[in-house]
């Protein structure tokens, strides 16, 4: 690769060529929608609710199992994301879904899987979420599951566990579970399938099914409360159970959402489908045949092969795709027009969510990752639709715009600590550490705290607005970004994978709020991005980097870490860098003749080390930004990026 800028006729023709890519997936009105793909879990879990309900679509059914097939690993096992380890809970539910399908258990494939999941230890060192799910379907004891009391939804606001205090996918996920968990439903399972022979251990003999490692002394002490509530609860009065259960489904029914689904998320929908079903709600009932439906507007259907997705990302999908255009095409540019009256349609302002415990009084005014979730806003959705707002200038969209800073401002964290300044996705204050140390959280993802991407999305955003870092708001959010800086200059990403995508998002913050190059926070932060370039000029960064891989590193390059890290240094101030024209030149020479990039890897995260993502249009969209941004940089002959994405 050469060290020198690309001439301007191919630069020209790749974004001319990526530009017309995205346009023609562009929807009729004017929105975008791309997959958003999971690992084997969800669609496996899929067919299992079928199995539950005995709502069998054997078809379907047929080309999830083609899908399942094809994503089992080298190692015998399903992972979490393409190419990676072995996953335990992840390659039961496979075996058991395809068991499910038709797939005899002597099959090659079915072997291999049942060794490396026996070799692992069994299906009893499954998480808690998998052994829920075979409790469903009585191939394990209910005592092998925490204990979760639906009565939890009588405790006061002020009790140390309440579930305003976890996030708010753990909220609407545990609710209708919390049903299911005191109704102990068993799965119609037409076929009679099971899966014994998954287990080293025969189900009724496993005495040790809550244990550690435990993280801390609080993972102790909640270990000896489970046991003291599975000893309790048999006593707790009926009346007092029955009233817990009419207020989760008043819960669910309050928070339906449509046909987008409770939360907007599968397993949450899921759970409120087998809660009507369990509670006898005919399959025709409102809310039953809504849930339902929302489950199946999940599902992605192809010719050979069909998943399910664990939700749908049109408004993050529409607004950086647009922001895309905007930089290739200018933001009066039509597609931009079109987008922005699309995404303006859908700002919430009537409903004040679940974020609204911890802030009476403030308005809402935010959007969500859905196509509508009007309980679960987001600031990192409401920030990078505000700045495309702002961009695109039409005075229209100004009552939008001061809408949703305002209710970001809200949003952001109070109460000095370390989270001080900072922002968490979709709640303020989201912060009770303590509560991932409880048995049901062995996933370690049952909150929301501020974390330095969207905390950096805000800061963009407000900056963007004219707000500097003079402004209180402003200084608290540096302050905080400045304290979570990595030692070798990083950021952690938590919504993208991972130090690259984190570190991107700093460095447009810090330069939206005026941080200058010369300011040790950016040195550091350039200086790590140029190390872990790649010798081929890209950037690549595997997901095991929020285990114990090393930061920003991966086997190859992907076009949409190559992008993140060319847009953060564009943002550093570093355009004219040596490193910037290579990683343009590799964006341009791993183009595909459609305009589109091939990106294989994941490289999004729903929680670290339990469940991650692969959005299809970062392939495109973040390329074509990058190379866009690149060129105006050149022809403007300035190293100043005007805007805080």
């Amino acid at each position: 690769m050469t060290d020198t800028p690309l001439p301007a006729a191919p630069l020209d023709r790749a974004i001319a060529a990526a530009a017309a890519a995205l346009a023609a997936a562009r929807q009729a009105d004017g929105h975008w929608a791309f997959p958003l793909e999971a690992d084997a879990t969800i669609p496996a879990e899929y067919v299992l609710l079928e199995h539950f309900l005995d709502r069998i679509d054997a078809a379907l059914e047929a080309r999830i199992g083609v899908y399942l097939r094809a994503n089992q690993g080298q190692h015998g096992g399903w992972p979490l994301f393409a190419g990676g380890k072995f996953d335990l809970s992840c390659s039961v539910k496979a075996y058991f879904a395809l068991r499910c399908i038709g797939d005899p258990a002597d099959a090659p494939h079915m072997r291999r899987a049942r060794d490396a999941i026996l070799a692992a230890g069994g299906a009893e060192r499954s998480n808690v979420f998998t052994r829920a799910q075979l409790a469903l379907f009585g191939a394990v004891p209910w005592r092998a599951v925490p204990a979760m009391p639906v009565e939890i939804m009588h405790l006061p606001l002020w009790f140390p566990f309440h579930l305003s205090k976890v996030s708010y996918w753990s909220r609407t996920v545990i609710v209708p579970l919390l049903v299911l968990m005191a109704r102990r439903p068993l799965a119609r399972n037409p076929r009679g399938i099971g899966v014994a022979e998954l287990f080293v251990t025969p189900p009724e003999q496993v005495r040790d099914y809550i244990r550690g490692p435990y993280r801390s002394a609080w993972g102790r002490f909640f270990k000896g409360l489970d046991s003291l509530l599975r000893a309790a609860e048999p006593r707790f009065p009926r009346r007092t159970r029955a009233r817990a259960i009419d207020k989760a489904v008043a819960f669910v029914t309050e928070r339906l959402n449509g046909e987008d689904g409770l939360g907007g998320i599968y397993p949450a929908i899921a759970n409120s489908v087998m809660m009507f079903d369990t509670l006898g709600f005919p399959p025709d009932a409102p809310p039953a045949a809504t849930a339902w439906a929302a489950v199946r507007k999940l599902l992605v259907e192809e010719p050979d092969r069909a998943w399910c997705s664990p939700c749908l990302s049109p408004v993050w999908d529409t607004a950086l795709a647009a922001h895309a255009v905007a930089e290739a095409d200018g933001a009066a540019a039509p597609a931009v027009a079109a987008a922005c009256g699309w995404l303006a349609e859908r700002q919430i302002t009537a409903v004040a969510g679940d974020w609204s415990v911890r802030r009476p009084g403030l308005a809402p005014g935010g959007w969500a990752f859905q196509y509508w979730n009007d309980y679960y806003p987001d600031v990192d959705d409401t920030a990078v639709v505000g700045m495309l707002l702002h961009r695109a200038g039409d005075p229209a969209h100004a009552p939008a715009i001061e809408r949703a800073r305002a209710w970001i401002l809200g949003m952001q964290s109070r109460g000095g600590g370390r989270f001080d300044g900072g922002w968490g996705a979709f709640e303020p204050e989201n912060t009770h550490l303590h509560l991932n140390h409880i048995p049901f959280a062995d996933h370690g993802a049952l909150l929301d705290p501020p974390t330095a991407d969207v905390t950096a999305r805000c800061v963009s955003f407000l900056a963007q607005l004219g707000m500097t870092a003079a402004d209180p708001a402003i200084a608290r959010a540096l302050a905080f970004l400045r304290r979570e800086q990595e030692p070798d200059g990083s950021w952690f990403g938590r919504w993208g994978t991972n130090y690259i995508y984190g570190t991107w998002s700093a460095l447009c913050a810090l330069n939206a709020a005026g941080v200058g190059s010369d300011d040790p926070a950016v040195a550091r932060a350039v200086a790590w991005l140029l190390g872990v370039q790649r010798p081929d000029g890209g950037w690549g960064e595997d997901e095991e980097s929020y285990a114990d891989a090393p930061h920003g590193q991966y086997r190859e390059s992907t076009p949409s870490q190559t992008a993140w890290a060319l847009l953060g240094l564009m943002a550093a101030g570093v355009a004219d860098h040596p490193a910037v024209a290579r990683g343009i030149a590799w964006l341009e020479a791993n183009q595909g003749e459609d305009g589109s990039w091939a990106e294989a890897p994941y490289t999004a995260v729903g929680f670290p080390r339990v469940f991650y993502l692969r959005y299809h249009g970062y392939r495109l969209y973040f390329p074509l930004l990058a190379l866009a941004r690149y060129r105006g940089l050149r022809r403007a002959n300035d190293r100043h990026v005007a805007y805080g994405f």
